[in-house]
């Protein structure tokens, strides 16, 4: 299986090229840039560097794995925009996955016996990007939020919980505050293309992919103008 992965959704850009990876000589090739902002002229040097890196050809390649969100408005905007182009020239199939479910996978996210995995990530205006997984299959038991830290404090009530993310350790703060125990680790913690490479290939495809917007965008078009339409300026 040839695949290439990629994720824009927070502060940072990671890319990860696989080539045969079910065979008994992959060729795997990874990097990753933390930034706040320039995706979008970072994203696609980044895919010619690992794609090059690994020895595949674009017309090789017969998935590609893209993060959807939750995000950054932009940053989902981007990856998802560049991975519908990738197909098109390509033919290759598009996995859509979320970049919550991606946090939690990555190895570092130990959980100790936890019964439940919490994924809080910082989306500003005192709100989090929320998820709740299953610590052992890290497969999601309710739905991608954004939530007050407030109200991801009661979705963890009365359970034995980590959570691990840049909004971890507000919640667990507020959590303490209201009588809850909850363990607050890897605030650092982002989506990592290269955890997407090998289990990628046993997930379903998509016919269209689409960013996963949980709110709307914080720029606001411009109102219409009162003159729009009419015949100001116009000579008889």
């Amino acid at each position: 299986m040839n695949l290439l992965a990629f994720d824009t959704c927070f502060d940072q850009c990671s890319v990860a090229a696989g080539r045969r990876l079910r065979s008994l000589t992959p060729s795997i090739a990874y990097a990753a840039t933390p930034m706040a902002t320039g995706h979008a002229e970072q994203l696609m040097p980044m895919i010619e560097m690992v794609m090059a890196e690994s020895g595949m050809a674009f017309s090789e390649l017969e998935r590609i794995v893209v993060t959807t969100g939750p995000g950054t408005f932009t940053g989902a905007r981007i990856a998802v925009s560049a991975a519908r182009a990738l197909a098109l020239a390509t033919g290759a199939a598009v996995v859509p996955v979320s970049s919550l479910q991606l946090m939690a996978m990555n190895p570092v996210v130990a959980t100790g016996g936890a019964s439940r995995l919490a994924i809080a990530t910082d989306a500003r205006r005192g709100e989090v990007y929320f998820q709740t997984f299953d610590p052992r299959s890290s497969q999601p038991l309710s739905a991608s939020e954004v939530l007050v830290v407030g109200e991801a404090v009661a979705r963890l009530a009365g359970l034995n919980t980590v959570i691990a993310g840049s909004g971890a350790a507000a919640v667990a703060e507020s959590a303490e505050n209201s009588g809850h125990s909850v363990r607050a680790i890897c605030p650092d913690l982002l989506p990592e293309a290269i955890d997407m490479l090998f289990l990628s290939s046993e997930w379903p495809v998509a016919d269209r992919v689409s960013p996963l917007y949980l709110r709307p965008p914080d720029a606001k078009p411009p109102a219409p103008s009162p003159f729009a339409g009419t015949n100001v300026g116009r000579r008889a």
